[in-house]
């Protein structure tokens, strides 16, 4: 099987990135000008020192001489000048075109199904969005603009150097091939080490992450031992990706400078000769002296801002893969829901995690406006997924599930979320403030409305008793507050949406009794009149609801009132209740 050929240059990639340059087209061409000027002076500068040493230096005229050297300062000076100007503007477009990209994949990334994130890795993600993302504006900051510079500085060194005297011109032709075909093997193995690079760095990342997070687990069940030396595996196979792309340079940049050195030397050899014999000027000698690490150092560096580009290239691969990933629910639904009545029906729905493993099997129920329903059963019986089907998390198998007689494929994701609030029992709450955790930021609820809510549910109190009250900063994941403290702030949150139907999805399976009356009380309060389905851990609720629902194993196995199920012989809900929930009654 023949091995298909590398590129050392991804040219459709680089093609797909140049779309994102389109709106700074003029930026870019201003660039490119500014690469050509560039070129042009760090020529010219050899170029003038040779005519200074053989009208002045050699003819004996001071003021030729001074003439010429206020003139090379002149040329440095525009040249420093231009220098700023396209290494600013260079970052500048790199970092705008970033931006956009940014953008692009964190709206792409806010519409992935639940799916995609059940599989993925949040380090990895976390990498293509910010660590990625310099790499790609290295491309333009640091990568393409430069080589291209150098590139056009050897082109018109060469250029100069063969005007001034083409016998010299040769003896550097030699050595340049042996240069080039060097800088192509090294540009090949660097691409293959970059690669490893970023592989490791986002496994790096991942787990760092990953450990960071769950630090709470780790110390628990002391296993910093363990995890300290996983880490250092890691971190080791990180490291040799590092040493490979170190080793590379290694090699190809002192063989760079030994091509370098001997190519003066052999030109200061044969141009002295013929400097003595009177064939060639003093000024041409040292012209091409200063020619030659003009040639060879754009090289060198291309080599090493090759290495750049390279790492740019792989980041971008990485990237629009994840741009390219369609995960998303279909947004097709053309009906505007303003405000549900709230009755739910279930046809015959199936559902899966895993293809060929229903987690849902064929199930039917119906909740009517302003019913109360509590869903309870064995962990993975099914429960939450019901819930997450209602929200159009993940996209059913097959059947049906209605609100309001209207297919909820047909309502748009949007407003039909906007209509239905939940309750988690797994509270997440962002290192803000308190109100905009609540808020979430909608300018459509006011400070105000907050206060209201919270003294309708009664923990208006509670809020104020914190430091900054309603402005207090609850630190990443909410660390400042006890779990029962999370859980009252998740309630808030979903009270001040004044939401059509209400979801609380075990959410008072975590609270001390004094938030959970608390929640009770508001749960009491805000389900009145309302459509709400409770996936129910405590018996209060459960009996409480117009409907109990039973799951099975992915099936409705009963239905219907406290009472009614527990008159049923033998009945699942009734075995379950004189096991769980008998002994928190009697209690």
């Amino acid at each position: 099987m023949t091995k298909k050929k590398e590129n050392i240059f991804d040219f459709v990639l680089f093609k797909r990135l140049f779309q994102y340059i389109r709106p700074y087209k003029f930026v870019f061409t201003g660039l490119c000008i500014l690469v050509i000027l560039l070129a042009l002076f760090s020529a010219i500068t050899p170029r003038l020192t040779k005519v200074a040493i053989d009208t002045g230096v050699s003819a004996n005229a001071p003021e030729t001489f001074l003439y010429y050297v206020v003139l090379m300062f002149a040329v440095l000076i525009g040249q420093t000048l231009f220098q700023l100007t396209f290494i600013y503007y260079a970052s500048w477009l790199g970092q705008s075109l970033v931006k956009d990209i940014r953008i692009k994949l964190f709206n792409h990334l806010l519409r992935f199904k639940m799916k995609y994130y059940d599989n993925s890795s949040v380090g990895v993600l976390i990498t293509r969005s910010v660590t990625d993302m310099e790499r790609i504006a290295d491309i333009f900051g640091q990568g393409l603009f430069m080589i291209f510079r150098d590139v056009l500085t050897m082109a018109v060194v060469f250029g100069f150097m063969m005007f001034s005297n083409w016998k010299l011109s040769l003896i550097v032709l030699v050595m340049l091939p042996i240069l080039l075909y060097a800088t192509r093997v090294f540009q090949k193995y660097m691409k293959s080490a970059f690669e490893e690079v970023r592989t490791e760095v986002s496994n790096l990342n991942s787990f760092v992450q990953e450990r960071i997070t769950g630090m709470k687990i780790l110390q628990l069940f002391s296993r910093e031992t363990i995890e300290y030396k996983k880490f250092k595996e890691i971190n080791e196979r990180h490291k040799k990706g590092w040493l490979k792309t170190v080793w590379y340079n290694s090699i190809f940049f002192p063989i760079a400078d030994l091509a370098s050195s001997i190519t003066i030397g052999l030109v200061a050899w044969y141009g002295g000769l013929n400097v003595i014999v009177g064939t060639v000027s003093q000024g041409t000698l040292v012209e091409f002296i200063m020619y030659i690490p003009m040639l060879f150092r754009p090289l060198r560096q291309i080599a090493d801002k090759f290495n750049t580009l390279q790492m740019g290239m792989v980041a971008a691969t990485r990237v629009f893969k994840v741009l390219d990933t369609t995960s998303q629910i279909d947004d097709n639904g053309t009906t505007v829901a303003n405000q549900f009545k709230g009755n739910i029906a279930f046809n015959e729905v199936y559902f899966n995690y895993v293809e060929d493993e229903d987690v849902l099997k064929g199930i039917s129920f119906n909740v009517n406006a302003g019913e109360t329903i509590a869903i309870v059963g064995a962990t993975g019986a099914g429960k939450s997924t019901i819930i997450n089907l209602l929200n159009r998390f993940y996209e059913i198998k097959d059947g049906a599930i209605l609100v309001d007689d209207t297919d909820i494929r047909e309502v748009t994701l949007a407003s039909l979320r906007k209509q239905i609030a939940v309750v988690l029992q797994d509270v997440f709450l962002f290192a803000d403030t308190i109100l905009n955790n609540i808020t979430l930021n909608n300018p459509d609820i006011t400070e105000e409305q907050v206060h209201l809510a919270a003294k309708e549910i009664g923990i208006h109190d509670f809020i104020l008793s914190l430091p900054n009250g309603y402005h207090y900063n609850v630190k990443e994941r909410g660390v400042m507050l006890s779990s029962g403290q999370r859980q009252l702030i998740s309630f808030l949150r979903a009270y001040v949406t004044n939401p059509s139907i209400l979801v609380l999805d075990e959410a008072t399976s975590s609270v001390d009794s004094y938030s959970e009356q608390l929640i009770q009380n508001a749960t009491d309060k805000i389900t009145k009149g309302r459509t709400s389905i409770v996936i129910a851990h405590r018996l209060a609720t459960v009996k409480k609801a117009d409907k109990i629902i039973v799951m099975d194993a992915g099936n409705i196995v009963e239905q219907g009132t406290h009472e009614e199920l527990l008159k049923k012989e033998d009945g699942y809900y009734k075995n379950l209740y004189e096991v769980q929930f008998l002994e928190e009654e009697v209690a």
